[in-house]
């Protein structure tokens, strides 16, 4: 492994930090909200309506205008839609987040009202709102149509749901697999055909998962929902996968602000530069023990590149050493060094496994997870259990 290839591993492990406020919507950004609990032919759900109005906050946060739908009919959500999808054609990002059933039937998705009775297949026309409604209301806008569906809950329409003779598909208990075009990103709480979990407190595990992750600065949507994914995966003890569909351009989006200008030559969080930067010249070896306590143990990574995933871990020593690995090896060089954390900055100087490499930036603590900036790109490094 040549030196590039370490770079583009210190990429990730330089990370975010600053002020943890949004940045300011460079352009007009839209959100409809809805949250339904109190099903009158089924039994409630408990989360939905706490899940909405706490994405509704967050949505408030990043400078979206937001509307929320609390327990609403077939009628509120249909004129709710239609209103936000006047408001969004004209918008830099419009998005939709529905707690709530969701459900397949005869190939086609549906988000289902709160006043909904679905005795047959064929009332879904009339009684729920359909998905590829949904998705093209946010299809025009100029930068991110973004739907977010908490939407799978194991559900008891499709039990009672009688099947017309016409038909030949049997409802399912999840949402079906869709493909969108164009700059949409559709985020599943549970992967097409599975359910997900309402939960036990105040969110289900999917928003819980949301929350902590959609108003962190500096990391590319794309990778912001990846890092819901291993939330909710850790918080189900991998029962749960949520799903993105959709495929957008190069261009990176950043819901909460795009990293600071040292790191603007990276093309998303968590990702490595086209090429490696020039190595700066050689600190003075750092005294022993300039090591914030926070930062003393081993942290980690999942890495995605071309050949699949790797994890790539740190560990740091209370004498101002560390030592650097990643798994499986040839994903990035290892190598050790000196290296400081205090007062919120940091510093890295490469004495074994790389020659003359340095680094610095600054750091914050959040619970397990370390939110680190360097020159090199953005990553965000849990404390591992080794």
């Amino acid at each position: 492994m040549n030196r590039r290839a370490f770079v583009s591993g210190l990429a990730v492990a330089a990370a975010l930090a600053g002020s943890v406020m949004p940045a300011a919507a460079d352009g007009k950004r839209v959100a409809l909200v809805i949250g339904n609990g109190a099903y009158k032919s089924v039994p409630a759900l408990s989360n939905p309506p706490s899940d909405a109005g706490d994405i509704a906050a967050a949505l408030k946060r990043l400078g979206f205008a937001v509307t929320l739908i609390t327990n609403g009919s077939f009628d509120e959500m249909r004129r709710g839609l239609i209103a936000f999808g006047r408001n969004a054609a004209a918008a830099d990002m419009a998005a939709v987040y529905f707690a709530g059933h969701g459900m397949e039937i005869n190939g086609d998705n549906w988000l289902i009202p709160v006043d909904a009775e679905l005795k047959r297949d064929t009332d879904a026309a009339n009684e729920a709102i359909s998905l590829q409604s949904v998705m093209s209301q946010v299809t025009n806008t100029t930068s991110l149509g973004l739907v977010i569906l908490d939407a799978c809950r194991n559900n008891p329409f499709a039990a009672k749901l009688s099947r017309s003779i016409a038909t030949r598909a049997a409802p399912t208990s999840g949402l079906g697999r869709i493909e969108p075009v164009g700059n949409v990103l559709v985020a599943y709480a549970a992967r097409d055909g599975t359910t997900a979990l309402d939960g036990d407190g105040r969110n289900s595990p999917f928003a819980a998962a949301l929350l902590r992750n959609i108003e962190t600065p500096g990391v590319e949507v794309t990778f912001m929902f990846r890092n819901v994914r291993d939330d909710v995966m850790e918080a189900t003890r991998n029962e749960q996968q949520p799903f993105v569909y959709g495929s957008l351009s190069r261009k990176a989006i950043y819901l909460a602000g795009a990293p600071p200008a040292e790191t603007a030559a990276t093309k998303q969080a968590n990702a490595a530069p086209a090429a490696a930067a020039p190595a700066l010249p050689t600190p003075p070896v750092t005294p022993a023990g300039a090591i914030d306590p926070a930062l003393i143990g081993t942290r980690e990574i999942m890495v995605a590149s071309g050949r699949g995933q790797s994890r790539w871990i740190w560990q740091i020593m209370a004498d101002g050493t560390y030592k650097f690995h990643a798994e499986p090896f040839r994903s990035a060089q290892s190598h050790e060094g000196t290296v400081t954390f205090a007062n919120g900055r940091w510093t890295l100087h490469a004495l074994r496994g790389l020659r003359n490499f340095t680094d610095a930036g600054s750091y914050e603590v959040h619970d397990a997870t370390a939110v680190i900036t360097g020159k090199l790109g953005t990553g965000y490094w849990k404390r591992s259990v080794e």
